[in-house]
């Protein structure tokens, strides 16, 4: 019997839901989960996307409900020029003392070898903040951690960068004593575990259990070959011993399996004493292909051997696990805004799903209350700049999806443009706009950008007919994109108008994306496809762009003839 299998059976003899797998659908990556009384978060990566360090609660680790992000201004992150997947790597929540504890990595390359990772701790009485202002920590490596003792220290743990040419660049996993008065690490820095044969050892997370140290780390790179491994001392500073059973989880060898890529873990017990392990996946759409929804988080059950030693079923990812005893889970689902939700801009900020890049969303750019009922976009810099672009998006959390808006824009040059977009990073993405001809009239017309390489789709460029507001649409369909328009007030207001051929939205994938030249990366991909609504202003004029709304539906209705 698989493991999937087990789910399935399990589920059925306790009659209420299952937890089913990815738990975060879309760009949910390295998840940090934690228990605190009956309530569970998850904490995961957002590189180079506001607000920094992305957030969910649960109850039952079934059903899953945003909070929006954790770092959401300058004070606390600043993500200014930041590159395609630099950025915040690999967030850790934890709580001690009635505080909640996060730690992130804010990376600033990867190229070359160097990595110039600079670690920050935030506190605050709860996962929403408020934030105290950001301790600088060691920039030694990336993935760090904390962990809280029974004997009230706390330590740091960290991946070890060493960018020697000729050495091993994940030279292994660190710890160092922190003092949480003080604020300051103390003490000496103790390496503790230099990985197994699986190598590319990083994403330590250290754990106690009936007189054991547990250290779970990720190996084996990011894709393919990704594992959960862990080890164990008696002693806190080790020696460590992996298990000599090999990986707790991985996907490696078996393509034929729904959820690939999994690694990067943390545990969790639940009130009743289980343990889960939440952990790191991606679905590609063929096997061992093109993953648009990029990495998104998973829980799998864990039980524990004799020995003392933890393991998840059959060592491989299940899509449908066994919900914690002695919770409430509804027989029904809940209908995750993430899902599903249409948004009128009449809340005073912007909602939890939404996302901004490289910069907050503050009101230079991004007002609210300026035309009541609308969000209004200041137009900010080219698609290639990674410092003040106006693009407010959200993850695309399903093979099958659709977006649209309600655009009001009147450019005055080609220099300014405003539309909808499905956006990778600065080299990939589609561009459905309004701009301006030489002569000043409103047109429709389409940007494409594959691997840095800009260009006007053919056969788009369309008048608009009369000033006022424009409708514009996309869906996802698998790996086939399209785009629509309709001009309400024209004669055919309510007839759909498709914009472009179908095009290839596999090009919004971390495998498209991931460029290596000589052994080196000269680009990466780290995050996933996102929807949004984007304002160039190339001449900084002052235009601006006004949404009426935007939705985002994975139900969507069907396609017209």
């Amino acid at each position: 019997m698989t493991s999937a299998e087990a789910g399935t059976l399990s589920t059925a003899t306790t009659g209420h839901r299952a937890i089913h797998n990815p738990v975060l659908a879309g760009f949910h990556p390295d998840p940090s989960i934690l228990r605190v009384g009956s309530d569970y978060y998850i904490a995961t990566s957002t590189f180079e996307w506001y607000p920094g360090v992305r957030i969910h609660h649960s109850v039952n680790l079934v059903d899953w409900t945003p909070l929006g992000g954790a770092l959401n201004d300058k004070r606390l992150l600043d993500l200014t020029g930041s590159g395609d997947s630099n950025g915040v790597w690999a967030p850790n929540l934890t709580y001690a003392d009635g505080e909640f504890h996060l730690l992130f990595s804010d990376v600033a390359t990867f190229a070359g070898g160097y990595w110039d990772p600079q670690n920050y701790l935030v506190s605050g009485p709860s996962p929403t903040g408020p934030w105290s202002d950001p301790v600088v920590l060691h920039g030694r490596g990336f993935d760090a951690s904390l962990f809280h003792d029974d004997d009230g220290t706390t330590w740091m743990l960290s991946m070890v960068a060493d960018w020697r040419p000729g050495r091993n660049r994940f030279r292994g996993i660190s710890i160092q004593q922190y003092d949480r008065q003080a604020r300051t690490l103390i003490g000496p820095e103790h390496m503790i575990f230099e990985g197994t044969s699986a190598a590319t050892t990083e994403a330590p997370v250290l754990y106690r259990k009936d007189g054991w140290y547990y250290l779970v780390t990720a190996e084996g790179g990011t894709s393919w070959e990704h594992q959960v491994t862990v080890a164990r001392s008696s002693h806190l500073l080790g020696p460590y011993l992996a298990d000599p059973a090999g990986p707790l989880l991985t996907s490696a060898g078996d393509p034929s399996l729904t959820l690939q890529k999994a690694g990067h873990g943390s545990l969790v017990e639940t009130a009743a004493g289980q343990w889960y392990l939440a952990h790191l996946v991606a679905r590609p759409y063929t096997p061992l292909g093109r993953c648009v929804l990029g990495r998104e988080s998973a829980i799998q059950e864990v039980t524990w051997t004799d020995q003392g030693w933890p393991r998840v079923g059959d060592g491989r990812p299940a899509d449908i696990v066994p919900a914690p005893i002695g919770v409430d889970v509804p027989l029904e689902a809940p209908v995750s805004s993430e899902q599903v939700e249409d948004d009128d801009f009449d809340a005073p900020a912007l909602g939890v799903n939404w996302s901004t890049l490289r910069r907050p969303a503050t009101p230079d750019w991004v007002s609210l209350t300026e035309r009541p009922s609308h969000l209004r976009l200041y137009g900010g810099l080219s698609p290639m700049g990674r410092h003040r672009p106006s693009l407010v998006a959200r993850r695309v959390v399903a093979a099958d999806c659709e977006f649209e808006a309600v655009m009001d824009f009147g450019p005055r040059n080609y220099r300014q443009l405003a539309g909808i977009t499905a956006y990778y990073n600065t080299r990939n993405w589609y561009f459905l706009h309004v701009t301006a001809d030489d002569d000043g009239s409103p047109v429709l017309d389409m940007l494409a950008c594959d691997s840095g390489h800009v260009t006007v789709v053919p056969g788009v460029r369309t008048p608009v007919p009369a000033p006022g507001p424009v409708r514009l649409r996309l869906r996802f369909e698998g790996p086939s994109l399209s785009f629509g328009y309709a001009f309400p007030g024209a004669a055919d207001d309510s007839v759909w108008h498709q914009a472009g051929p179908s095009f290839d939205a596999t090009i919004l994938s971390d495998e498209f994306a991931a460029h290596v030249v000589d052994g080196e990366p000269a680009a990466w991909g780290f995050t996933g496809a996102f929807v949004g609504l984007w304002a160039q202003d190339l001449g900084r004029e002052g235009a601006y762009a006004d949404f009426d709304r935007a939705s985002y539906t994975t139900a969507m209705k069907p396609t017209e003839a």
